[in-house]
């Protein structure tokens, strides 16, 4: 055989595994699809995934199939997603916490958010909401920070754990206000709003689905949101911009994740079937009982967001010194 033919059969040869690929990745899918939620069932995550789940199923021709992969603080299911084939049948249903925090003040994770997994679109987001017990003197976020710096280290913040989204963001909103405050950390969202509604805690950032309820019933006072505007589920609270924080700004959201490597095709069909399925009413409603906000990003405007959202909260990890061995 001529060098010429070599050259050509070797060519045919490592083509003929990209042309299957991209035929295989035409056809996707072929059959069912796991969607892991890295959280125990029955939370606003899991109930975001369900619904993505059966909508974006329906209109494919297969199911989704939603496994709950809970544990570590979300590191189990978000490690399981990375490390699988990037086939586009095992997706992820990533949020703030394991995708850009996490590696902020982990000193050891076992995924790379940025290397291993493939954003796919940002399907939600919502803001924290900063409250205080209704007894504590003080009307607007102007009159707290006073009363903060005049009570010097009396005050203290409840958060969901060390190294939590709200634990960094209170960091972040100290260190902008000049004040200081004890952190107290809890296992749990409810049970560091139910110690701030028991005034056991004066501060508290929250999701807005946990103390709503309480703002509603006078227990709480909700003083700001940290997203860029207001929020639809609290319209008459101001932003930390409007505060005169506007570097006290943040949303956690939800999104949709693959594996690295994962074809572009796949991930085309993955971001159309899924925004699309965001734009249904019965989503709409299911995310405003949450105070969520639909979003449906395309791939390049998710992936720009999280290169912002990574670099802030390292910069917050950095600055108040938060890690978690």
């Amino acid at each position: 055989m001529s060098s010429v033919r070599r050259r050509t059969a070797m060519l045919g040869m490592l083509a003929a595994p990209l042309v299957a690929r991209a035929a295989w990745a035409v056809d996707y899918p072929t059959r069912p699809i796991k969607l892991v939620v890295p959280y125990a069932p029955g939370g606003g995550a899991d109930a975001v995934a369900r619904i993505i789940a059966k909508l974006a199923g329906d209109s494919m021709g297969q199911s989704i199939v939603v496994e709950n992969k809970g544990g570590a603080g979300s590191i189990v299911g978000t490690d399981l997603v990375a490390k699988s084939a990037p086939d586009g049948y095992t997706l992820l249903l990533g949020q703030s916490g394991p995708i850009s925090i996490n590696p902020a003040v982990y000193k050891h994770l076992p995924y790379d958010p940025v290397k291993e997994l493939t954003p796919v679109t940002m399907t939600n987001s919502y803001p924290y909401v900063l409250v205080i017990n209704s007894k504590t003197p003080a009307k607007d976020l102007k009159e707290f920070v006073a009363l903060a710096k005049e009570k010097a280290g009396a005050f203290n913040y409840g958060t969901t754990g060390v190294g939590a989204s709200n634990h960094l963001m209170s960091e972040l909103f100290c260190a902008k206000a000049g004040v200081k405050m004890t952190h107290i950390p809890y296992r749990g969202t409810a049970l560091a709003v139910g110690d701030c509604v028991a005034n056991n805690v004066t501060m508290v950032f929250g999701d807005p689905v946990s103390v709503l309820p309480h703002i509603h019933a006078g227990t709480l006072r909700a003083l700001a949101v940290t997203s860029p505007q207001r929020s639809q589920a609290a319209p008459d609270v101001p932003t930390m911009a409007e505060c005169g924080y506007p570097g006290v700004e943040a949303v956690a959201w939800h999104g949709i994740f693959v594996p690295a490597h994962t074809p572009q095709e796949i991930l085309d069909k993955l971001n159309t079937e899924i925004v699309k399925a965001l734009k249904n009413p019965e989503i709409t409603a299911l995310l405003s009982k949450q105070a969520m906000s639909p979003v449906g990003s395309t791939q390049a405007e998710f992936v720009a967001f999280l290169k912002k959202d990574l670099a802030t909260w390292k910069q917050v990890a950095d600055m108040a010194k938060v890690s978690v061995e």
